[in-house]
């Protein structure tokens, strides 16, 4: 039985009965439906989990996981390898930074969305200035800032850490995505806040007897749309990390605070609800990478999986609040 999945698919219940009813600050016509402190796991020896009552865009998860080990900020990688799950973030931000930078170019209008992706992709110059999301989780996990001349590879001392069998069994291999500098609402200016406060705030690895662990603690959780990516993704990086150090994939477990349905996504939840899990596919890492960084696109690969059609929802951007 696919246990694993089931446990998401009793969440989503759980929230349809007992959630609370709260507003979507800056987004008046939505409201969620809320519960507050769950937590499921998924023993990694029985499958990768991907969920298969609905159809997981495994390629942008893939991407997107690899930008963050690059620990770059910059959406223009994502947007060419025809990854967008970011755009928005993006175009929030060129719209509220182009102003000064339009009248200093003649008859330079505001750029759709569409117009504005194609420009990342053929203009680098424009790319370097409104590509950037400013200290996205990328930039936390492997250079955080602490002052002009040092950053900190969190994840890079953590790998460190569990290579050592010394050290490896210790229980602060912690990697913190939330860094209250960076966050708008105690950032020094907008342009030196990050474009959405961290929503999967940090995770803690633990060794125990052979195996690796890992602990992701997710602050606010969109459970349609978001969780199943960060689900897949926290079980991508668990097992990359497992071959890096030598040990065994052990529990992927996912702690939640604020875990909730937009209010646009109910149809959505009930036809997922009617669906039957099917057997969770395996994840093949190339056995020849041997360093966080050297992961490609092309060592990673998904295998068996027969997922149910894809369920549709609408982003809704509301600022991470």
């Amino acid at each position: 039985m696919n246990t694993g999945e089931q446990q998401y698919l009793d969440l989503l219940s759980d929230i349809l009965k007992n959630g609370i009813k709260k507003p979507v600050w800056g987004n008046p016509g939505i409201y969620i439906k809320t519960v507050f402190g769950r937590q499921i796991r998924f023993d990694l020896s029985k499958g990768f989990p991907l969920l298969t009552t609905k159809k997981v865009f495994m390629r942008a998860i893939t991407h997107e996981l690899l930008w963050f080990l690059k620990g770059d900020s910059n959406i223009k990688y994502l947007i060419d390898n025809n990854v967008h799950i970011w755009d928005e973030w993006g175009y929030k931000r060129y719209k509220d930074q182009s102003a000064s930078w339009r009248t200093k170019i003649k008859n330079q209008r505001l750029l759709n969305q569409e117009e504005y992706i194609q420009k990342i992709k053929e203009d680098k110059k424009f790319a370097e200035k409104f590509g950037e999301l400013g200290p996205v989780y990328g930039v936390q996990w492997r250079k955080w800032p602490v002052d002009k001349s040092r950053s900190i590879d969190q994840l890079g001392w953590v790998i460190r850490k569990l290579k050592d069998s010394k050290q490896r069994f210790r229980k602060h291999l912690i990697v913190s995505a939330w860094n209250p500098e960076y966050i708008y609402e105690m950032a020094v200016s907008r342009d030196t806040s990050v474009v959405l406060p961290p929503c999967h705030s940090m995770f803690h690895f633990n060794v125990i007897g052979s195996k690796l662990n890992l602990q992701l603690y997710q602050r606010s959780a969109d459970i349609f749309l978001g969780v199943p990516f960060n689900i897949a993704s926290y079980a991508m990086l668990l097992l990359m990390v497992a071959q890096v150090t030598n040990l065994v994939p052990g529990d992927f477990v996912h702690t939640f605070g604020d875990v909730h349905i937009y209010s646009n996504h109910l149809d959505q939840i009930k036809e997922q609800l009617q669906r039957k899990p099917r057997p969770l596919p395996v994840l093949k890492l190339n056995k020849k990478v041997k360093k966080i960084d050297e992961f490609k696109f092309e060592d990673i690969e998904v295998i068996n999986y027969n997922p149910h059609p894809p369920i549709k929802g609408e982003v809704t951007i509301v600022g991470g609040f």
